[in-house]
């Protein structure tokens, strides 16, 4: 007996198909452009920008690292992943628990939730202006009031998620573990924490990449400190300090995307578990 084929879902699945392979290669073309460019030598993009390389080189990524302080750039902005990464670890979950198991029985809690998920909806550009001078005022138009600026800025999104995430979280067990002779801090650190644990991975990892990619705060706190740029701020600058030498740019811009690929690569399990666990989870 045949299959009745039903011509509308075909036909739907064809386009569907169609409009992904397109969406594909308008992301990966960049690359493309990027990857041959870099490999190329200046003569070889003059005659033909779009064509391989005749000869794989790597002097764009020598001259990068030898004639512009690269590593110092690429430790400024490790230093300040890293610290923002820690530090929204250590006080985030924690304020995010305190949130959720007291939102219900005390209303300062409950308003504080509130107070943080409208930062949420404020764009950054409100606050851009204001938010300069009083980093000015207070002395931190440094790496350090950039790594305040992105935790705080973290915090919102981060604070909603692991609240929302922690309330799902039977307090039961806690309640459980203190019978046992655990402590409120014990309670949170060995039970609360490992159950969270995919939330958690989910905000690291997505802040991480916000915080390496970030190129608006940098430049609007640590332009004028040429020895403090991280790499996106030095990017920017790249071009007019190197008179327009696209090879040498874009085997930079290679080297900034790989940690950042490879750290997604390894991440990207939790990110899916996180947030497909937080949606079913009872």
């Amino acid at each position: 007996m045949k299959k009745h084929v039903n011509i509308g879902s075909l036909i739907f699945k064809i386009v569907a198909l169609i409009v992904l392979i397109f969406g594909v290669l308008m992301i990966l073309y960049p690359f493309y452009i990027m990857i041959i460019t870099a490999f190329k030598t200046q003569a070889e993009s003059a005659a033909d920008f779009f064509a391989l390389p005749a000869t794989w080189t790597t002097d764009n990524f020598l001259g990068v690292i030898n004639k512009s302080n690269y590593f110092m750039y690429f430790s400024n902005s490790v230093i300040i992943t890293v610290s923002s990464i820690v530090l929204i670890f250590l006080f985030v979950p924690m304020c995010a628990y305190a949130i959720a198991r007291n939102m219900r029985s005390r209303k300062y809690f409950k308003f504080l939730f509130y107070f943080l998920l409208c930062a949420i909806f404020v764009p950054f550009q409100v606050i851009m202006v204001p938010l300069v001078i009083y980093m000015g005022w207070l002395g931190l138009s440094n790496q350090t009031g950039l790594i305040c600026l992105h935790v705080t800025l973290a915090s919102s999104q981060a604070i909603f998620l692991l609240t929302n995430y922690i309330r799902s979280v039977p307090p039961d067990l806690e309640e459980s573990a203190s019978i046992d002779g655990c402590t409120t801090w014990g309670a949170y650190w060995r039970v609360v924490l490992p159950l969270v644990k995919p939330m958690i991975a989910t905000v690291l990892v997505l802040n991480a990449l916000w915080v390496w990619n970030d190129f608006q705060m940098p430049l609007l706190i640590l332009n004028t400190v040429p020895e403090s740029w991280t790499l996106p701020l030095f990017q920017y600058n790249f071009k007019s300090q190197y008179t327009y030498d696209y090879n040498m740019a874009f085997a930079s811009y290679l080297i900034a995307i790989v940690p950042v690929m490879i750290a997604y690569i390894f991440a990207q399990k939790y990110i899916v578990e996180g947030l497909t666990a937080g949606a079913v989870k009872t």
